[in-house]
């Protein structure tokens, strides 16, 4: 080969090796992992969330007592007890005092009678007149009712003893072995075993829309499964201590016991709309909305909640149901992001 054609090679493929760089790649688009699935509409229970504890009911409960005072001999129960009707729950001596004025009591109707006696010897003998045996046998009514309210009261036992008037649970015992009380003062409560509901309170806003009859389910915070009840009584006035409107509720007896906190679900109707999982629902930073794809981006959806649950909410909104729902990665994007669909 020539010098002359060699060097034209030369210059040819110089010429070639230097033609332009090639142009880099364009950097790919970044995008958010994410999963979506097809909006649809349905219904979900209305639920209204309260909390409360176990307890007696207000007509479940009695509370035993002495109208004289006296001394606690013996308690043969203690909180929590379950007791059967007719048990001795308490031993109680009555005052000296209380068997005192029994004791006046009846030597007063013993006097009254004697002396309605000899007024109608007198009469008979026209020695007193029908007034003054009227006024005798009056004496001796008045002495024998008080006699008798006395009795019935228990003024007359030196010792008392105080049984339980049904199946049930001792929810207070109120005093201790060897005090001294005073006429009425509350010895031990108890409370049927059929009689314990589960009281909660609602926020007075929630009032109309609860009733008696109303189904709920009942959970122990410590734990356990859902207890079935049913609204039994709901209160028209705030108590005084929570500012809050008391709902009692029933549920099969024995499952409870007095004094467990619980947390209680009262379904109050039923509500439609856009079924959506409670993750799509992004209320962080702003009014409540999800997000749908729209030609492989995320495009934001103002939504109302109307129902909220920790698996399904029901919303209301401009939801297309053609468009993909973003589910997990709804807090990850914003209006506009650009998306890809995880694998299903």
């Amino acid at each position: 080969m020539s010098a002359a054609r060699f060097s034209l090679a030369a210059l040819a493929a110089l010429a070639g090796c230097s033609g332009g760089s090639p142009q880099p790649a364009a950097a790919p688009v970044p995008s958010v992992l994410v999963t979506v699935q097809h909006p649809q509409r349905g219904t979900l229970p209305a639920m209204i969330n309260a909390y409360g504890s176990a307890g007696p009911a207000l007509n479940g409960a009695v509370t035993l007592s002495v109208a004289q005072p006296g001394q606690v001999m013996q308690l043969a129960v203690t909180n929590g007890a379950a007791v059967r009707s007719g048990q001795k729950l308490v031993t109680f001596a009555t005052a000296p005092t209380s068997r005192s004025v029994y004791q006046q009591a009846a030597n007063a109707l013993a006097a009254a009678q004697k002396q309605r006696s000899t007024i109608a010897l007198l009469l008979s003998q026209q020695l007193a007149t029908h007034d003054q045996l009227v006024q005798a046998e009056k004496m001796v009514a008045d002495a024998a009712a008080s006699l008798a309210a006395l009795r019935a009261e228990g003024a007359g036992q030196a010792v008392r003893i105080l049984s339980a008037p049904f199946d049930g649970i001792v929810t207070l015992v109120s005093v201790a072995q060897g005090d001294r009380t005073q006429p009425g003062a509350p010895l031990v409560t108890v409370a049927r075993a059929s009689g314990i509901v589960v009281t909660v309170g609602v926020d007075p806003s929630e009032r109309p829309r609860l009733r008696p009859g109303l189904p709920a389910s009942l959970q122990r915070l410590s734990g356990g499964g859902a207890i079935a009840g049913s609204v039994l009584r709901v209160d028209s006035a705030l108590n005084p201590r929570t500012r809050m409107i008391d709902v009692d509720l029933s549920f099969p007896a024995g499952l409870l016991l007095p004094g467990e906190a619980m947390r209680v679900a009262i379904q109050v109707g039923q509500v439609s709309g856009w079924l959506v999982p409670h993750r799509a629902v992004v209320t962080a930073n702003g009014p409540a909305r999800v997000f749908q794809v729209v030609a492989g981006k995320a495009r934001k959806v103002p939504v109302a909640v109307t129902v909220s649950t920790p698996q399904t909410d029901v919303v209301e909104g401009a939801i297309q149901p053609g468009r993909l729902l973003i589910v997990d990665g709804a807090y990850q994007v914003a209006d506009g992001d650009a998306v890809r669909a995880a694998p299903r």
